[in-house]
């Protein structure tokens, strides 16, 4: 036999809602749909540390830029910024060239950026939504090359630069690296969940053709993912150092070359050097400024997308 709570049903009486655990509805009421965490005193503090420890070093960049050899090298060193910061920027300028420079590094990261971008969603597309023979094997290839160090292939790439007659030329810097196995590899695993089997379907079932579903379809949806590569493509293209030094001349540097040639001499003026690579960081900080709210978008986008 069972028995029921009482509740009031009688006519013109509104019935009794039911009175939960106090302890649970009070966790739910704090951490409810659309409500905020709130970060306490230890929270803010390790904010504040770990945001002046990011923007120490290009603080102290700032102020060795601004001082001379003699004043950097002084114990305790300044802290303050000085007044021969531009005649130091102007000296490094002149000194590396670094006009040209920075011209032949946006031409190289512009580049491998937008190449990287294009080839590695299209070949992830590939490997994540297509069925193919060696689908699986490929993949597995494409993996296994990030595990063999890029110092293996410094001497056969210079021999075939060479012989195509690109030495010291910037397309022996960008032809290399147009295409990366970590991108197939990111963008592949993004579009795995964030592009779904029925939108291509759709598309076919509309008449669309392959390349129409890529325009339409693939890229609207792997769009936050692109964003995020291209900013680490772009940074990891403007710092790179080892292969452009061995690919290309004084005559026509990068600016991380360019930047190597302040340091060359056997007493370098550390000054003149912070001033070079304060020129080098300002195109980073102005990209990330102008496409940073759509790369921390494309980020979240891509953490909401389930």
């Amino acid at each position: 036999m069972t028995t029921t709570s009482p509740t009031n049903t009688a006519p013109g009486l509104d019935p009794v809602p039911p009175v939960a655990a106090p302890g649970r509805n009070r966790v739910r009421l704090k951490l409810g749909a659309g409500q905020q965490l709130k970060g306490g005193p230890l929270t803010y503090l390790a904010l504040v540390v770990v945001g002046l420890g990011s923007v120490f070093p290009l603080y102290w960049t700032l102020v060795a830029a601004s001082h001379d050899q003699q004043r950097v090298l002084d114990s305790p060193p300044p802290l303050l910024p000085g007044g021969r910061l531009w005649s130091n920027l102007q000296t490094a300028w002149d000194q590396a060239n670094l006009g040209k420079a920075i011209v032949n590094s946006v031409i190289v990261s512009g580049c491998i950026t937008a190449a990287t971008l294009f080839f590695c969603t299209l070949a992830g597309y590939a490997f994540a939504k297509m069925r193919f023979r060696g689908r699986g094997a490929l993949m597995t290839a494409v993996i296994a090359t990030l595990t063999i160090p890029p110092q293996l292939s410094v001497v056969p790439l210079f021999m075939m630069m060479a012989d195509i007659g690109w030495g010291g030329k910037l397309e022996s810097v960008i032809f290399p690296t147009l295409v990366g196995a970590f991108g197939v590899f990111f963008m592949r695993q993004y579009l795995l969940e964030a592009l779904p089997y029925e939108l291509i379907e759709a598309a076919k079932v509309d008449g669309a053709t392959n390349i129409r579903i890529v325009w339409n379809v693939v890229l609207p949806a792997a769009r936050p993912a692109m964003m995020v590569l291209g900013m680490l493509t772009f940074v990891q293209a403007w710092n790179d150092f080892f292969w452009p030094f061995l690919a290309l001349n004084q005559d026509n540097p990068t600016l991380q070359v360019a930047l190597g040639q302040l340091s060359a001499s056997y007493t370098p003026d550390q000054s003149i050097v912070m001033a070079g690579a304060l020129i080098s960081t300002l195109p980073l900080l102005l990209v990330f400024v102008i496409f940073g709210k759509q790369i921390v978008g494309g980020i979240m986008a891509g953490a909401v997308k389930g």
